[in-house]
């Protein structure tokens, strides 16, 4: 279908606004901002980045792309708000200036596959309803960092399939991606999902304090645990040029900082999801934690360090310890401080 077609379908008065957050990585944004310009104004109204303080030439080179691109809006913190701040920020400023009918999220180096927007306006869909967009790698394998889920402990089977399975017992599974209507989840990614001006205004805005890692998956869970619906569509197709270890296999972390961040939020959305199993997950998962350990040689105690204070934090519920005080904990230099992938945005 084409795209003026699929424009005809669509309410005339809908409208669909991209927030996309940025951190040093203008070459992924590039890319990114080149795929959203692909995409017609009648679709797509405005694009909102946030530049979390890049220091190298992103502000500049945004600031040029804004006198070719009239609906390209670009907010500039006065510090780095990593990944969770970024959307918030982004979302309120895309709900503020535009009252739009949907927003869609994505990160500065995922981008949604021509025609995916489209695809998105061309479907009748009620306002009540999120919606989570198949994310691939470049290569077209499915992105796994990505792949929605059900949470285990509100499905006793699919509990007892995580079990035996792992992380295949409670994600969708690959043929899923291959169906033609969407199907139900409960958590999801921060790449390629759409919210409502409804969904968004009732239920409010991701938890900025979060800083990075888990904010999707913690903001998510809560929609599902107010009653809202989000639906996998397999139809909306997005690509996700990302890489989070620097050694997939032995999963070591760096910057070295990341760890606290991993860490803490994994623990409060563990909480969120698993209830009174939190307790019996906390000992299995602070134990692998602390063996872990081994993998960073040099950097054992601060790793350590990062870890305690991870678990600590997470089990008073405490958000408010800032960037700055984590790097510090870290004790990173200042040469480690440029994330290599999204979530460090």
């Amino acid at each position: 279908m084409t795209a003026q077609k699929t424009a005809e379908r669509r309410s005339p008065d809908q409208t669909l606004v991209a927030v996309v957050v940025t951190h040093n990585r203008l070459d992924k944004l590039r890319a990114t901002l080149a795929r959203l310009r692909e995409t017609a104004p009648g679709i797509l109204r405005a694009v909102v980045v946030v530049d979390n303080l890049s220091t190298d030439g992103t502000g500049a080179w945004l600031e040029a792309q804004r006198q070719e691109m009239a609906r390209l809006v670009v907010l500039s913190p006065t510090e780095n708000l990593g990944g969770a701040g970024g959307f918030e920020a982004g979302m309120r400023l895309a709900t503020e200036r535009f009252d739009p009918d949907w927003v869609v999220v994505m990160d500065d180096d995922a981008r949604p596959l021509p025609g995916a927007l489209e695809t998105f306006v061309a479907t009748d869909r009620p306002d009540t309803v999120a919606c989570a967009a198949a994310v691939y790698f470049p290569d077209g394998r499915i992105c796994e960092m990505n792949r929605p889920s059900l949470n285990p402990f509100w499905h006793p089977l699919i509990f007892l399939r995580t079990l035996f399975r792992g992380r295949d017992g409670y994600h969708i599974s690959y043929a899923d991606y291959q169906a033609d209507r969407p199907r139900p989840i409960d958590l999801t990614s921060f790449v390629g999902l759409f919210l409502s001006r409804r969904i968004i205004r009732e239920n409010g805005y991701p938890q900025g304090r979060l800083f990075l890692y888990g904010d999707d998956v913690i903001y998510t869970l809560g929609l599902r645990r107010r009653g809202l619906k989000i639906l996998f569509d397999p139809r909306v197709r997005f690509e996700h040029d990302c890489s989070t270890f620097v050694d997939d296999r032995k999963r070591v972390f760096r910057p070295l900082w990341k760890v606290y961040y991993t860490y803490r939020n994994g623990l409060l959305m563990y909480r969120a999801a698993a209830g009174l199993l939190f307790w019996p997950l906390l000992c299995l998962l602070v134990p692998k934690w602390w063996m872990a350990a081994g993998r960073y040689g040099a950097d054992r105690d601060r790793y350590l360090g990062l870890m305690r204070a991870a678990v600590a934090d997470a089990l008073r519920n405490r958000v408010e310890r800032s960037h700055a005080e984590v790097q510090a904990l870290a004790c990173t230099p200042d040469a480690d401080l440029e994330p290599a992938s999204r979530a460090e945005s």
